[in-house]
């Protein structure tokens, strides 16, 4: 399922990496308030639990007739996946959500740098991991817990960026992303359960509004990039995250802004220009399935 791509493809890529940190920022928000009554780590659970029933509902992907390779990149993608959440949620829960997307960052930085090649790859990761360091400077309500589960949440990142592309090389639709969502589902169920009777209907509208937004939108759209662009490109692409993530927590949450988070920002959306410029003139790429 390799090989070349179309003109289009790297800005149509981007486009996608960068709706889909819209998207999943905007449930990342939606969701620190629901802390306070279930605890990030039931969250978390109910989320992938919502956004399961409803990716599936909608897709009703086939069980039958997959083979060996299919249902190791579904189960790398669930675990992935589930992991990368749980340490997120439990790192928004204790610093502001920019400085936690912030740090996370550094998962998908490493991918760029190992799997990336290239002067302009380079430079364009290093101006990024600049412009992540400004919106993560020392202070701001850092906690040594919150920055411990940020650092796994960005091994867990790195790892679902891999896992993520490998899905959409072994899967066609969105079938395989379907079942790894069935998958972490599963493996964070726990946590769902252990919420159910501090569940209202506000509430649960809005974990649903977080499974829709970050799981069912947000990850179809990382799976439609990484199967455009190589891992290396998108987890530079990545670097918009921490920047969307410092607006909404500024818009939405009233987070503190300061000049060096507008000046890292800008230094995060340079580095994105220029990895999409790099990727349009790339002649091989994971093309959409």
């Amino acid at each position: 399922m390799t090989g070349p791509g179309r003109p289009h493809d790297g800005p149509l890529g981007a486009a996608c990496v960068v709706a889909a940190a819209i998207s999943i920022q905007a449930s990342a928000a939606i969701g620190i308030r629901a802390f306070d009554v279930i605890g990030a780590a039931s969250t978390s659970g109910f989320r992938f639990l919502l956004g399961a029933i409803v990716a599936t509902a909608i897709v009703r992907p086939a069980l039958r007739g997959r083979g060996r390779h299919e249902w190791a990149g579904i189960w790398t993608f669930g675990i992935a996946v589930a992991a990368m959440n749980l340490c997120f949620f439990q790192a928004v829960a204790r610093l502001p959500l920019g400085t936690a997307v912030s740090i996370e960052f550094l998962g998908p930085f490493a991918v760029a740098v190992v799997k990336g090649r290239g002067a302009r790859h380079y430079g364009s990761a290093a101006i990024g991991l600049v412009g992540v360091v400004l919106l993560a400077r020392p202070g701001g309500g850092i906690t040594l817990a919150g920055t411990l589960f940020a650092l796994a949440a960005a091994v867990g990142w790195g790892t679902y960026t891999l896992a993520s592309q490998r899905l959409g090389s072994v899967t066609e639709g969105y079938g395989g992303l379907a079942l790894g969502l069935a998958v972490a589902a599963v493996l964070t169920l726990p946590f769902s359960l252990r919420a159910v009777p501090s569940l209202t209907v506000p509430l649960l509208g809005r974990l649903l509004a977080m499974a829709v937004l970050g799981v069912v939108v947000g990850f179809a759209l990382e799976l439609s990039a990484l199967r455009r662009l190589p891992a290396s490109r998108v987890a530079v692409l990545f670097s918009v995250e921490p920047a969307i993530a410092f607006a909404i927590g500024w818009l939405f949450l009233g987070q503190h802004v300061v000049p060096a988070t507008v000046i890292g920002g800008c230094l995060i959306a340079a580095a994105g220009i220029g990895v999409t410029i790099d990727v349009a003139n790339d002649a091989v790429v994971i093309p959409p399935a």
